[in-house]
């Protein structure tokens, strides 16, 4: 067997993304192949090299046949990845393709054929090394894709040395064989991995379809393939104008239009329906522009609604929409209970009335018994055949067209000759038929008299002097037509409103009737009475479910062929047909139909008729069976449509605990959801009641409809790049008044379901937030808060915030390790503690190099950087920055981080934890220039001493102190932080104490007094203390100290050393001067000889001046000796000691210790000094947790520095380091 070696390939033009520097190594590996083997062609070589890597077994078969299945079972390599490879015949055979794929099994397969259904990542990898390889004419690897073919040419045998050409894309059939040199293209040779010639892509753009927008969001398994789709066939007529006209027109139309006409008029009706039907055409406008914007996702509504409005925002509003198709099956299912046991087969009823009046009580058992059975009958459809519940989708339809002829055949028909349906009044009150057959209180005969069945019901006997009603007695009884006709006039009487209480009679209007008192017994006589105390706003409740449906077109988009022009003209022709057949209807029964009889909701005086099925022509049956099959339908759609929809939420992750819901069976129904889905509508069931859910119903469906207005609106009015609608009737204002109508109509049905609509949403919203929304859908909703942050930084720009605003907007500088990794977490422990102020937080930090050496560092560094501000709580931006050198970034970070006004003003970094710059590259320099650069930025420094000692965010402390030592007026900022602190769980209990110190001139107990009053004025609850700090004598230690450091100064400018040179050897001093104060003040020491001074030194330039200037030398060290001190800086020592001791012994016990820190010397020549005066010894328990702070007067702070400390003893802490002379 012979193998050409497997160079590294890894991560070469994988997912379209070569580099260069992957071009580069294929070239290398061109010219490599030629010398393993000479009598194969390169570019054969180079195929087997890269088959090898990819972890298949080659033969090199001399021109044989390839090995069939059959001999390569008997040779043992039935389970191998397997291709016999053959540069004449170019054959493949194949048992298992690359990384698990099996296209053809057992047989040969040519390699042009196998490429072209191999995956994508072999193409793109031969592509990109063929393309950039050497011309031939052997185009024998070209045509692996009818889409994008390139046109190779390879030299055979050529001199190794690849020649600089670029590929051609061209979209030419598989067949035709042309050659391009590439010559006119090599402008863009470079660019050719990741970026294709456009004429390539031209095929697969214009066969873009069902994508999501923004991003793709379901990839296909790795392991298995993508079945080839059939072609959508649906038009606009069946794949959306039926679907919606059928969902549109349901049982509202059946059972209750004809009661709301009835109640609120033909005026107020109309203008329901008006309303309703004006919302609807608003958000199908809506929806249009959506769906004209690009490409329709195939996943229906919630995807067009989902990426319009992000995944918060997305996920509310898909969980309502799913709870409104849900509640839509529960009213369906009791739209088809009330038909089956009120107008079909009322003796079928398991409950019947044990008293009088209590037939709505047993009428609500049968409608719960039987909407159960019901419901697991069709969860056991939906479970079983939905594919049956599609084909059945056409018959339900058909029923819903021949009712809606039937009505206005009856309505025709009542005009010439209106239908003999006799109504029942007792002077103005409409009595029920269902107990009697003849309107007349007795029969008369032959001078006799003979009570009715009527008399019975209303007196306690059929003798005429039985004891009866007296309303009974007093008023007569009358019959009269319940449906005239439309040439009756009947139109005017119902063209006004007449609300009732519940229980009131059903009165008609214009007749005479005596009035009487009212009586107990009223419920138990024969009146038609109102079930529910009916108004405005609950009718708009109850119809509005009526006009929902309009989505049901664009939940096909999928089936369409041209989902971008069927959605707006399906969708609009379906709203503009419901509206005309709604509004005629409210209408015609306004006109045909008289008021008493609209306004018996169940037909009691119809005898238990359904009263729309009473005006029907040719029978009320046509209605009674047409509306019980609709609503059966529209309950089986329900369900068949809600699991899927939860299902499609489920599968996106991005409400967590739903995620069991995205799976089902092996064929993809959603089984736990449909589960769900029950149950759901079970509750909804158990209401039992169509008036009572149709309401909830219609604020799940106004609150979506709401929210694809507001998508659009808010899409327009940020001229997002992308929002470019092909709708030529879309405009961002009829959005605007859709999304208001919504909310209004929401709140007309009912204020507390709209509220609680609201609640759910606001719920979902942010538990989707707290859970953090990981998916990026390109919503307007984050460009609606990029918009709204651009609005509050332009508003922010002018002048600095007010003193009553102020807080601390804080830069925290990290350290990074050799691995990008934080040096001090706890630095970001103590941000998020003090961030209880609110307030910006960026975290910045400095790689040092060029950007194009450490991009890949940086991210990785940023990348650390957030994982341990989101372990630590602490919200804010990062910021990184690559410079030459370290103090470089810093001072750029403190120039430019943040944007416009919202600018940090405050600098939080630690106390850097050795002075030695070979062993902390934040070295003593780079922090005095870091606080001379925050000095004249006009911010606050705070310095964190001892950071990684500070508690954590979990920790508590039960009691202690905070001490804030206020040496120097800062404008109030030492006052501040501790109080920003104490808000923080860790912080909470500790006390607050103020130290200030007085001079001997000072009067302590009213400085005390003053001190207290102005704390009261804060409103911060303080202990008060004051220090005197009386002079005395200064030590022979401090003007030792100070004598040694000018000595020092003044020999490294006698050595006439440069800048860095005099850096170093001061470093050389002090840590020799260290390490050996311990052992020097335990003996005496001589003065040290000028030659051991000069011994200290090394460096070639010193030698030489040692030897050319001996003498000169010498003598300058011995007046060095011989020289005292400066008083000031023996002062400053004298300071910085005495109030080291001071605060060594009051703040031992404290938690944490704020203190001044002083600035740097004005003068930057006197920096060595500064620094190597820090090792002031001391001989007492230190304090391990100190913040210094150095702030600059900018309305609430001023100049000043702090250290900060715990109760805990820390080893090397002994020593305050701060005193920054």
């Amino acid at each position: 067997m012979a193998q050409a070696p497997a160079w590294g390939m890894g991560g070469l033009c994988k997912s379209q993304k070569a580099t260069s520097v992957g071009l580069n190594h294929l070239r290398g590996l061109f010219a490599k192949v030629k010398d393993v083997r000479s009598t194969e062609p390169r570019e054969t070589s180079v195929v087997r090299a890269f088959l090898l890597k990819e972890g298949w077994e080659l033969e090199y078969s001399e021109g044989k046949a390839c090995v069939l299945g059959e001999e390569r079972k008997r040779r043992g390599r039935a389970d191998k990845r397997q291709a016999a490879f053959d540069q004449r015949s170019l054959n493949l055979c194949v048992t298992r393709g690359g990384r698990g794929r099996t296209p053809h099994a057992s047989h040969s397969v040519n390699l042009h054929i196998y490429l072209r259904h191999s995956h994508h990542g072999v193409r793109e990898v031969l592509r990109c090394a063929f393309a950039s390889g050497e011309q031939s004419r052997n185009s024998w690897f070209c045509p692996w894709s009818r889409t994008v073919r390139m046109s190779c040419r390879f030299h055979g045998q050529g001199d190794g040395n690849p020649r600089e050409n670029s590929p051609f894309l061209n979209n030419v059939e598989a067949e035709q064989e042309s050659f391009f040199e590439g010559k006119n293209m090599a402008l863009f040779e470079e660019e050719m991995d990741s970026n294709p010639m456009v004429s390539s892509l031209l095929n697969k753009l214009a066969n873009y379809t069902n994508l999501s927008q923004g991003v793709v969001e379901h990839e296909e398994d790795e392991e298995s393939r993508r079945r080839e789709a059939k072609a959508p066939r649906m038009g606009t007529f069946i794949g959306v104008y039926l679907p919606c006209l059928q969902n549109i027109l349901g049982v509202i139309l059946f059972l209750r239009l004809t009661w709301i006409v009835g109640v609120a008029g033909v005026l107020e009706s109309f203008l329901i329906v008006a309303m309703c039907c004006t919302c609807t055409m608003l958000t199908a406008i809506s929806m249009s522009a959506i769906a004209t914007n690009g490409v329709v996702p195939a996943g229906g509504s919630y995807y067009m609604i989902s990426r319009s409005l992000g995944p918060e925002f997305g996920g509310a509003v898909g969980l309502c929409f799913y709870l409104g198709t849900t509640f839509a099956g529960a009213m369906y299912i009791l739209g088809t209970i009330e038909i089956l046991l009120t107008y079909i087969s009322p003796g079928a009823a398991i409950f019947q009335a044990e008293a009088a009046g209590g037939e709505a009580a047993a009428m609500l058992h049968n409608m719960r018994v039987y909407g159960t059975c019901t419901l697991v009958l069709m969860a056991l459809v939906v479970f079983v055949g939905v594919k049956y519940v599609n084909k059945l989708a056409l018959v339900f339809l058909a029923c819903v067209v021949l009712s809606i002829l039937a009505i206005y055949a009856g309505v025709i028909k009542s005009a010439f000759d209106p239908p003999d349906i006799p109504v029942c009044l007792l002077g103005n009150r409409t009595l029920s038929r269902r107990s009697f057959d003849a309107c007349v209180k007795a029969y008369v005969t032959d001078n006799n008299s003979a009570a009715s069945a009527l008399w019975g019901l209303f007196c306690n006997g059929s003798q005429p002097s039985a004891t009866c009603d007296e309303y009974f007695i007093r008023n007569n009884v009358t019959e009269i037509q319940g449906i005239p006709g439309a040439a009756s006039g009947v139109f005017l009487e119902n063209l006004w409103s007449t609300y009732a209480h519940a229980g009131a009679f059903v009165e008609k209007k214009g007749v005479p009737s005596v009035p009487v008192a009212e009586e107990s017994r009223a419920s138990t006589l024969p009146y038609v009475l109102t079930d529910i105390a009916a108004s405005f706003t609950l009718l708009v409740g109850i119809y509005f479910p009526s006009v929902t449906g309009i989505m049901a077109g664009s939940n096909r988009s999928g089936d369409l062929k041209d989902a971008q022009k069927s959605i707006p003209t399906g969708t609009i022709l379906a709203i503009v047909t419901t509206s005309f057949i709604y509004l005629s209807c409210i209408v015609l029964f306004g006109a045909c139909i008289e008021g008493v009889v609209l306004r018996d909701k169940f037909g009691e005086a119809l005898q238990g008729n359904l009263v729309i099925g009473m005006l029907a022509w040719p029978s009320p049956w046509v209605i009674v069976i047409g509306s019980f099959f609709s609503t059966c339908g529209a309950g089986l759609q329900s369900l068949t449509g809600a699991p899927r929809l939860l299902q499609a939420i489920a599968r996106d992750g991005i409400i967590p605990f739903l995620r069991v819901f995205g799976h089902g069976k092996a064929n993809g129904e959603p089984t736990w959801a449909l589960l769900l889905t029950v149950l759901i509508c079970e509750t909804g069931i158990l209401i039992a009641s169509l008036d009572s859910v149709a309401p909830i119903l219609s604020m799940f469906f106004l609150m979506c409809y709401l929210f694809v207005n507001l998508a659009c609106a808010v899409q327009t009015l940020l001229r997002t790049p992308n929002w470019r609608p092909r709708f030529k009737f879309y405009h961002w204002t009829l959005s605007f008044l859709g999304m208001s109508l919504c909310l209004a109509l929401m709140f007309i049905c009912s204020w507390y379901y709209a509220l609680s609509a609201m609640l759910i949403a606001g719920c979902i919203y942010k538990y989707i937030e707290y859970r953090g929304a990981e998916k990026e859908w390109g919503d307007g909703i984050r460009g609606l808060s990029l918009n709204a942050a651009r609005y509050a930084l332009l508003r922010v720009e002018h002048g600095p915030p007010h003193t009553k605003n102020w807080r601390p907007q804080v830069l925290v500088m990290l350290n990074l390790d050799a691995e990008q990794a934080v040096k001090h977490p706890r630095l970001l422990s103590f941000t998020s503690q003090l961030k209880a102020g609110k307030g910006l937080t960026i975290v910045g930090s400095v790689l040092e190099g060029t950007y194009l050496d450490k991009h890949m560092e940086a991210q990785r560094a940023e990348e650390n950087i957030r994982s341990l501000m989101s372990a630590e709580k602490a919200k804010g931006f990062c910021q990184l920055v690559v410079s030459s050198s370290l103090r470089d970034g810093m001072s750029h970070l403190i120039q430019s981080a943040g944007l416009g006004g919202l600018k940090h003003n405050t600098v939080l970094m630690a106390w850097p934890a050795s002075w030695k710059q070979e062993e902390n590259p934040f070295s003593w320099k780079n922090f005095v220039d870091t606080v001379r650069d925050t000095t004249t930025a006009h911010q606050a420094l705070l310095v964190a001493k001892n950071v990684d000692s500070f508690p954590q965010n979990q920790e508590r402390f039960s009691g202690g102190c905070i001490d804030v030592w206020w040496i120097v007026h800062d404008g109030g900022m030492l006052m501040l932080l501790p109080f920003l602190l104490r808000q923080h769980k860790v912080w909470r209990k500790c006390r607050m104490r103020i130290f200030t110190v007085a001079q001997v001139d000072d009067n302590s107990i009213q400085m005390k007094k003053d001190l207290q009053m102005f704390l009261y004025h804060l409103r911060i609850s303080a202990e008060v203390e004051v220090v005197e700090m009386v002079e005395n004598d200064i030590s022979a230690f401090t003007y030792e100290r100070t004598l040694m450091m000018e000595q020092r100064s003044q020999m490294l400018k006698q050595m006439q050393l440069s800048k860095n040179e005099r850096q170093r050897e001061a470093q050389l001093i002090h840590d020799r001067n260290t390490a050996s104060h311990t052992a020097a003040a335990a003996r005496t020491q001589a003065p040290p000889a000028p030659d051991k001074v000069q011994m200290t030194w090394t460096r070639e330039k010193l030698i030489a001046e040692k030897y050319r200037n001996r003498d000169t030398s010498l003598s300058g060290f011995k007046d060095l000796f011989s020289m005292k001190p400066d008083q000031s800086n023996v002062r400053r020592m004298h300071t910085a000691v005495k109030l080291n001791g001071v605060v060594l012994n009051k703040s031992q016990d404290a938690q944490l210790v704020l203190l001044n820190m002083p600035g740097p010397p004005k003068n930057r020549q006197g920096d060595e000094n500064c620094i190597l005066s820090h090792s002031v010894p001391a001989g007492h328990v230190g304090i391990p947790w100190r913040l210094l702070t150095e702030t600059w007067d900018c309305g609430c702070c001023e100049r000043a520095w702090l250290p900060a400390s715990s109760s805990a003893p820390g080893p090397g802490s002994c020593d305050w380091d701060a005193v920054g002379l």
